[in-house]
Order: C-alpha cells, then structure tokens, then sequence
C-alpha cells in the first residue's frame, strides 16, 4: 500500500477529534430551537434533517446537543436494511461511546408516524434512548405503537440516505452486519477493517 493511501484509510479509521463537552453528557443540556436543521455530509453526498422540537423535545434537545458537539462526525451508517431503515450513532472512539452508554433521555409521546423519511431515536424499551437514531425507508407505522417517536424529517438528499450501502443487511448475531457490541466496544477501527463498505457521515453541522 503507499503511502499516500496508508494515510487516506488512517482518516477513514480515526475518529474526529470532538468537543471536550462529549466527555460529561450532564453538561450537554441546551434546548434546542423549535424549529432546525443538520446537514448531513458524508460519504455517498449531502442530506438535510429538519427537527421540530415540538414533535419529540426530548429527542430534539438531545440531537441537538450530539450535533453541535461532533458527535456524530466520522460516524458509520452501521445497520442498512432495504426497504427498512438506516441507523447510525455509534461514535467512533469506544471511550466517547461508552460515556453516552447509560446517559438516557426520558421518552417523548408518538406525535408523528414513522414514514419514509422521518428520523426517530433507536430505543430498547421505555425511557431507554441515547445516541443512535434511524431514518425509515418505507411506512414503518407499526413502530409508533412500540414508543418509537419521530423527531425530524429528511427533507432534502433522500436519494443519498436510499443509496446508502445496505450490502452487509441485517447486524450480527442475526445477519452478516457489524455486531453492536463490537461496534460500542472497538468504535471504528472494527467497521473499517471488517465492513470496509460502509458509508459514513464525514461531519453534521447545525445549518445557520
């Protein structure tokens, strides 16, 4: 390999270098504005969410929070399933992810149903979401029943979430993917070298 690719697959593995606030969750409690949007670049191109704070306050104070202080930055689209949903929010420095573990946000009611396009937090049971969220490819109605509370919207770049690479499926132990515990336990170093085909989001910025 030479050099020069040496250093490409070097930026590729390493995580960003983040705000020193991603360190103590406590302290990351702004309130979001009603109404905002991230923009998303990553390695397949651009995408913009829209959040409305009322939909989901809690969902939307915390991503709030996690964009403007890099988190998401250098971060993999882990789980891609056709016709599903692609989720990412796993950083990709172990220590980071293992700060944001147990730091939970309190549920937020159903308002809006998860369709194509909306953005919800991943959640395993009640009161139990943190960082990873979701984008819904097709009419995933049945999760709203299930506490699954939509806090945002893609509303450009659809077409660069729908060509995210989905060729891994389903994650371990169930499909061929990243296993999640992996994935929280050895961050990015593991995706690169095991699932090089990822995509990736390269930084989410607040749009002004």
């Amino acid at each position: 390999m030479s050099r020069i690719a040496s250093l490409l697959l070097a930026l590729v593995i390493a995580a960003p270098a983040h705000s020193q606030g991603l360190g103590n969750p406590a302290a990351l409690k702004e309130q979001a504005p009603p109404v905002y949007k991230v923009e998303f670049d990553t390695s397949k191109g651009p995408f913009v969410v829209e959040v409305h704070r009322d939909w989901a306050p809690n969902g939307a104070d915390r991503f709030y929070n996690l964009v403007k202080n890099g988190f998401y930055d250098s971060t993999r689209f882990f789980r891609v399933i056709e016709g599903f949903m692609a989720q990412f929010g796993v950083n990709g420095d172990p220590k980071v992810s293992a700060v944001w573990r147990e730091s939970r946000i309190k549920d937020d009611p159903v308002k809006v149903s998860n369709k194509r396009t909306f953005v919800t937090f991943a959640t395993a049971g009640p009161n139990t979401r943190t960082t990873q969220v979701f984008v819904s490819y097709g009419d995933n109605s049945n999760l709203d029943s299930q506490g699954f509370s939509p806090f945002g919207q893609v509303v450009s770049g659809m077409k660069v979430v729908d060509s995210l690479y989905s060729g891994y499926g389903e994650g371990a132990p169930g499909g061929r993917g990243p296993g999640q515990a992996r994935v929280q336990s050895e961050g990015n170093a593991y995706l690169a070298s095991s699932f090089p085909n990822l995509d990736y989001i390269k930084k989410a910025t607040i749009v002004p």
